[in-house]
Parts: structure tokens; sequence; C-alpha cells
């Protein structure tokens, strides 16, 4: 089965064109066919100044007007509120479903529908399936995924948290476990997906039992452009000092915050390049590391411990400082790095601790839209099944 695997984040595009075969006892094989990313979209200097010019940009690449050279589209999709714990095929009211779905998700929902209505534009009859971020976290358990508001008026809005980045945190988890020579269901690991957004999770023998991202991907972490955890009562706050009414202090905390807020710039490498020189750039940096290593901390203690603490997506993967600066004081914990080999790895699997260190740090670079390709054909495959 050809798959064409749209991946929209809030900053990027990247796409895959893949061949998808086998499956039954055995993982199915995926091979690339074409592959890219467009990057720093909405930053000056990009390729493309919203996600639906980078879509279409991506869309003119991979396919050939007049033919339909896949079989299939699978489509990231950042949130599938209650009623997605799978992968769904995009028909009927799921378009409905996505689209109510976006007021959690400003940033997300709706440049994947937009690649939705291009890709059905130009590949028409072609089925498309949403893979959905949330689905990884929806056995968080009650404690960990109910807010303290009143119960009619959480149930009545269904509001509780429900996790994101849930495809790249399956398709790592997968390669630690391969890399540890454990079965997925025995793994237990505190993963960081550091990019753009950025997230935290605890998974305890495979499962996802804590995450920083809650209701919507804004609680959390510092990131490029949101502000992550703050007190709630900042935005009262605001609304009587500066007269922001609650879309606008959504769109502030959404858009205008996290390293942007604090220094001007959403890229950790812009920081990274001006920090000697750049106070602001600095402070931001030490921020961001600071949340991260406290969310370190709390996980371990959910997870009474881990076999290992993981790094993926842009930040994860290729930023050896931030690495260093998270890890940094975690020896008491059996956490450490080496220096000289952290440095050294940047966008490649590998693991960065000295041998035999009691929870040994990897990078392991990710591949959702490998993740997506799996799931995409998965789903469509009964439907091609004979009988």
């Amino acid at each position: 089965m050809r798959v064409l695997v749209l991946n929209s984040g809030s900053s990027s595009v990247k796409y895959l064109l893949a061949e998808v075969e086998g499956g039954g006892a055995g993982e199915p094989d995926v091979r690339p066919v074409l592959r890219g990313r467009i990057e720093r979209i909405g930053v000056p200097g990009g390729v493309a100044a919203d996600h639906r010019t980078a879509i279409a940009e991506v869309l003119r690449r991979v396919v050939t007007p007049g033919e339909a050279p896949v079989a299939a589209v699978g489509h990231r999709v950042v949130h599938g509120g209650e009623r997605f714990s799978a992968p769904a095929l995009v028909e009927g009211a799921v378009w409905e479903a996505i689209a109510a779905a976006d007021d959690l998700s400003p940033l997300h929902n709706a440049p994947c529908l937009a690649g939705m209505r291009a890709a059905e534009a130009l590949l028409p009859g072609v089925p498309m399936v949403a893979v959905f971020d949330t689905a990884f976290h929806a056995g968080l358990p009650e404690a960990a995924r109910t807010y303290a508001l009143p119960r009619a008026l959480a149930e009545r809005h269904r509001i509780r948290r429900y996790g994101f980045h849930g495809t790249s945190y399956r398709y790592v988890l997968g390669r630690y476990a391969r890399l540890a020579g454990l079965p997925v269901a025995e793994a237990t690991v505190v993963a960081f997906h550091l990019g753009n957004g950025c997230s935290a999770t605890a998974i305890l023998r495979g499962r996802s039992v804590e995450t920083s991202m809650g209701a919507s991907p804004l609680e959390g972490l510092v990131m490029g452009t949101r502000s992550g955890d703050l007190d709630p009562a900042i935005v009262g706050l605001l609304a009587r000092k500066e007269g922001f009414q609650a879309e606008r202090s959504v769109h502030l905390l959404n858009r205008e915050s996290g390293l942007l807020g604090l220094a001007g710039r959403s890229d950790v490498r812009d920081l990274l390049a001006r920090e000697a020189q750049d106070g602001a750039a600095r402070l931001a940096l030490a921020v961001f590391c600071h949340r991260a290593r406290k969310y370190l901390g709390a996980y371990l203690a959910v997870l009474g411990g881990a076999q290992a603490v993981l790094f993926t997506g842009g930040i994860g993967e290729n930023a050896a400082p931030i690495r260093e600066r998270i890890c940094a004081g975690m020896g008491w914990c059996g956490i450490a790095l080496d220096p000289a080999h952290n440095r050294a790895v940047a966008g490649e699997e590998a693991c960065v601790s000295p041998p035999g260190t009691p929870v040994p740090v990897y990078v392991i670079p990710t591949d959702e839209e490998r993740q997506i390709a799996l799931e995409t054909a998965g789903v469509l495959a009964p439907r091609a099944a004979p009988g």
C-alpha cells in the first residue's frame, strides 16, 4: 500500500510517501519513497507564510495532477478529544469532530483540516486516515487526567487532561524497547519530546500514566511560543489591567509567550547562538531547562524510578547543551551524561550516558511519519482484505 503522510506541526510540515507491506504476525515493512520537510513556517526567511501554503507545496512536490499515485493519505491530527482513542477513517462526522476540537488545539487542528481538504481536492476518491496525538494517552489514570474543577462543569464540557505528541512517543518507545531488548509492555521511562511544541511523558510498563500537556497543548513545559504552566490568576489580572478578553489571552499564551515572549525568538538554535551576549536569551534557556528538569524529577516520582530517560524532537535530538542542562544535578537518582559523547550526538540514535549508568539517557530521533504510515495502513488493511 502506497501511503502519503502529512504531519503538520506548529511551525513545520513533514511529509512522507511510503510503501507499506506485510503485517500479520510480524511488523509491516515501511519503505520511504520520498520524504521532506518545510520548516520555519511563518518565520521571516521561511519558504511558507502559513500552513495552508506549506501543505499545498508538499502536495505539489509529491502528487502529479490528474493521477492518484497513492492508495491512502494519513494525517497527523493533534487533538482527538474524548471521541478518538484510535486512528479513524476520515469520513462523515469525523470532519466535524476534528474541527470541534480546534478550540483546545488552536495551533494545530486547523492546519490539519486544511491539509485534509487540500488532499481531498487533489486526490479525489483516495481514502484518508486521521492519526491522533491524543490516542497514546487515552488510558491516563483517572487521577492524572482529572482537573480539580466542579465535576458537573467539567463533565458538561468534557474538560480533562488529554496529552499530546502521542504518535511520537509510541514510535520512540518502540525504538527504545528494541535497543534495550525489552518488550514494549515492560518499558518504564521518562520521555521528552522537545521541539517548537514541548512535552514530557511518564510511561509505566508501556502505557502513558502522566503527561505534561493537558486539555490543550498549552499546559506544561515552556515552548517556542506557548507559556506552558502558569498561575491561572494571571488571566484575570490581564483582564483587569490590560482589558484582555478571553480570546486575546488565549492568543497571547499560545502565540506570543514561551521563548518568543522571553527573548524575542522562538527557535532554540537562535537563542543558543546569542546567549553569550544576550541576557534575555540566557534567561529564556534557563527557564526552559529549569521547567523540563522539574518535570523530570516529578515523573521519576510518579513512576517510582525509571529504566531510562529519552529525548526526541528537533531540540531533544539536536541540542546537546539543552540535554546537558536538563540532566544537570540529577546524579542523585542515577542520571548522568557523558559530556563528550553527548556533544557529539545530533540527530542520531544513541545512548549518551557513561556505561553502567543506572538510568541511561537516550537520544532517539522520532519518525512520526513512519508511525502514521503504519497506523494508516492498519486502518485500511481490513477494507482491502479478501472477503
